[in-house]
């Protein structure tokens, strides 16, 4: 169904409107919502051929602050700029507390679910999850048992991604609490939004997203070891080829710590020092974006060049922190997703402030039934995979495809979970190819920082764009881009 508004907002008269979608910014009456009404005024001066130009600039702003990340195909890597859409996506500020109280809640009780189930395990006890599923997690290290980092956190920052449906309501898709990515994005949103149409965020009262870094480096400095008055703390990166390293730079620049490869970095009496061109000092807090695999071959992948030897016995003596906490990644992987109300409700004693989408888990007898009888109209995703990858979407596959993942899920079934095919909303996005406006579908990834006496949850977060008409999958590795994100003050 086609709408007009090429009366007052000629950028909009060929966008066309799916009525069985939930759409962000006009309501089942083609009405504008009342939160999106002032920027379309403002954005009724502009023609499609202004916003083809300023698209141009704020593409121009990415290249030249090297804002980009890598897809790797075919064993191959590319490197791209990361897709930006002009149009924001604005939250209301009695919506946005819900998310976060949510988010937090999350946070903290996975944090307690981690110190139990390598200690404790008083949830395995109590019959609330399995023991299988913890013990044939590749993310859970036996190595981490009986041990507690300082101030008991384990997932310093965290990512929960989440969605709209089309009941209005937000359900989490996932949590990510290894290696959460993209908060450089939200800024680098914010600040090319900024360039390219600085006056309308004088008609907005909008909360600050910039604030990331100092409270990133005040959340790392509270969780230094006992011993440590003023720690020295480091991000800790794979180096120049990893997909991520423009993040990695930009969290080191703005927090103002120094960025370090492994081979930077040496244990002497399992202390950790960094070399620098004055001799060794000793780092006290080490915020890693390397996988737990290869932190120290000395105790891990043996082969690894990306860790530092001795690191992990540095860290098991109490001499240096690492964020996050290694092991974190039993605790997202998403077969235990499917018991996140259930953890909650035991570790808090609270209900559920934000609802998981239904999951079914393929290790299940009965779910698995269910699962390879409705193929096509659900999701099949691996249990621990990230960016997208792995993932079928049921009612986009042939015969031949379901019968191929029906045989793959048979053979692992530990590693697949299955959820509804969830209508994700949609919100008008800047089409490049087609110099247009269009609906595509978003999610959203809020960013939670737990330290000593340190609660934050970034007023903001990535939200995330399916450029491809009609897809689903928004990770920036499988096409998808982004917008800024505006939480608006009470």
């Amino acid at each position: 169904m086609k709408i007009d508004y090429m009366n007052t907002n000629p950028i909009f008269s060929s966008y066309q409107k799916d009525s069985k979608l939930f759409d962000e910014i006009f309501d089942e009456n083609q009405n504008v919502r009342p939160i999106y009404q002032k920027i379309l005024d403002l954005y009724s001066d502009h023609s499609i051929q202004d916003f083809a130009a300023l698209n141009e600039k704020a593409k121009a702003s990415f290249f030249n602050q090297g804002i980009t990340f890598q897809v790797y195909n075919d064993d191959k890597a590319q490197e791209k700029i990361f897709p930006f859409d002009l149009f924001p996506r604005i939250i209301e500020a009695e919506e946005w507390e819900i998310l976060e109280t949510g988010v937090l809640q999350r946070c903290k009780a996975l944090n307690e679910f981690l110190w139990d189930i390598y200690h404790n395990r008083n949830i395995i006890r109590d019959g609330i999850v399995p023991i299988e599923l913890i013990n044939s997690s590749g993310n859970y290290l036996k190595q981490m048992m009986n041990f507690t980092p300082p101030n008991k956190i384990y997932n310093h920052i965290s990512g929960t991604d989440l969605i709209k449906h089309s009941d209005g309501n937000y359900y989490v898709l996932e949590d990510n609490i290894r290696c959460p990515s993209g908060v450089s994005y939200v800024v680098g949103n914010r600040n090319a939004l900024k360039r390219a149409l600085f006056g309308v965020f004088n008609h907005y009262e909008i909360q600050n997203v910039t604030d990331y870094s100092e409270n990133l480096l005040e959340m790392l400095e509270s969780v230094k070891p006992h011993s440590v008055d003023s720690p020295t703390c480091v991000i800790l990166t794979p180096g120049v080829y990893n997909s991520a390293y423009y993040e990695h730079s930009f969290l080191a620049k703005t927090s103002g710590i120094e960025l370090v490869e492994g081979r930077d970095l040496f244990v002497e009496n399992d202390f950790v020092y960094m070399k620098t061109i004055y001799g060794p000092k000793r780092v006290d807090v080490i915020y890693r974006r390397i996988d737990d695999d290869f932190i120290d071959p000395d105790v891990f992948n043996k082969d690894s060049v990306l860790g530092v030897k001795g690191l992990f016995s540095a860290y098991i003596s109490g001499n240096v922190t690492l964020a996050n906490a290694p092991g974190t990644g039993v605790a997202d992987d998403k077969a235990i997703y499917t018991y996140m109300p259930e953890i909650i409700k035991y570790y808090l004693k609270e209900e559920p402030v934000l609802k998981n989408v239904h999951t079914y888990h393929c290790s299940k007898p009965d779910d698995l039934k269910f699962i390879l009888e409705n193929i096509d109209k659900l999701v099949i995703k691996p249990v621990d995979e990230a960016g997208g990858y792995g993932i079928s979407i049921g009612n986009r596959l042939t015969k031949e495809e379901i019968e191929k993942v029906k045989t793959v899920i048979k053979q692992s079934p530990r590693k697949y979970i299955a959820q509804p095919i969830m209508s994700l909303s949609v919100h008008a996005t800047y089409i490049e190819d087609n110099n247009s406006f269009e609906q595509r579908h978003v999610d959203l990834r809020t960013f939670t920082l737990l330290g000593q006496d340190k609660e934050f949850v970034l007023k903001g977060g990535l939200t995330r764009v399916a450029l491809k008409k009609g897809n689903l999958i928004v990770n920036s590795s499988q096409g998808g881009g982004s917008k800024d994100t505006w939480v608006l003050k009470k």
